[in-house]
């Protein structure tokens, strides 16, 4: 999957979220092909579709690291401030954004979908702790908007794990509708655990000292934790995972 390299660098914009589709777009540069009155249309009626998995998704807490880099780009794995790209298993990530409401399920179009986490040594970019300092970096970091089948595609590598936290990745949702302005959806997603066990004992993982805590022990996963949990499937060049996430817009 070839990366989009667009890189934006006002996230006053969308963090604010006081600004149209169409204002954003001119702003930022992007084409004014697809742009509609709204920033998110969901589909007619007739688009609707009973997905098995059709459940309103927990949300979590958004942790310390957000950064709005508004890094447009499906590849997550290079950093535009250095070239280097991210040491690490690759994983293939299919998000598919949904409204769900009692028995049925609507795709959501032109959600902005970011996705953040650290690298196989457990860094953030462009963050401080007490244990490293990334500013200025943005390795693991972007975001998609959701095609006409609410799916949005990552490429990125698996995470590594840091003191305190099970192995996980950051999702943050926006979108503005009709129905509810300035909406926002954030979470996070966690990795089976035998999967882990095998990815970790590759390099660059099986590097690292210590011990990764595992999903049981880690207290923001047992608030809902085992309905954000992927499974993610050996393929030829590293592993692959999809989720759905439903959201209840009002």
């Amino acid at each position: 999957m070839a990366p989009i390299k667009y890189n934006m660098t006002t996230p006053d914009d969308l963090t604010k979220f006081d600004v149209s589709r169409r204002e954003w777009m001119l702003h930022t540069g992007l084409s004014l092909a697809a742009v509609t009155s709204g920033f998110v249309a969901l589909p007619a009626t007739s688009a609707e579709t009973n997905y098995p998995s059709c459940i309103i998704t927990p949300s979590q807490t958004e942790g310390p690291y957000f950064v709005d880099e508004l890094l447009l780009r499906s590849d997550l794995r290079g950093d535009p401030s250095t070239g280097l790209v991210s040491a690490g298993v690759p994983l293939a990530l299919t998000l598919r954004i949904l409204s769900a409401g009692g028995s049925r399920c609507v795709p959501v179009a032109d959600a902005l979908v970011d996705l953040w986490h650290c690298d196989a040594a457990g860094l953030y970019s462009d963050a401080t702790d007490p244990h490293f300092n990334t500013v200025g970096k943005k390795f693991l970091r972007g975001f998609q908007l959701t095609n006409p089948d609410g799916k949005v595609e990552f490429v990125t590598v698996y995470p590594g794990w840091y003191p305190g936290r099970a192995v996980h990745l950051h999702v943050k949702i926006r979108l503005i509708t009709k129905q509810a302005r300035n909406y926002q959806f954030t979470s996070q997603l966690y990795f089976n655990e035998s999967v882990t066990d095998q990815v970790h004992a590759q390099a660059p993982y099986a590097q690292r000292p210590g011990r990764r805590l595992r999903n049981p022990q880690d207290g923001i996963f047992r608030e809902g934790g085992d309905q954000l949990l992927l499974t993610p499937q050996r393929t030829s060049s590293g592993y692959a995972a999809r989720f759905d996430i439903g959201l209840s817009i009002t």
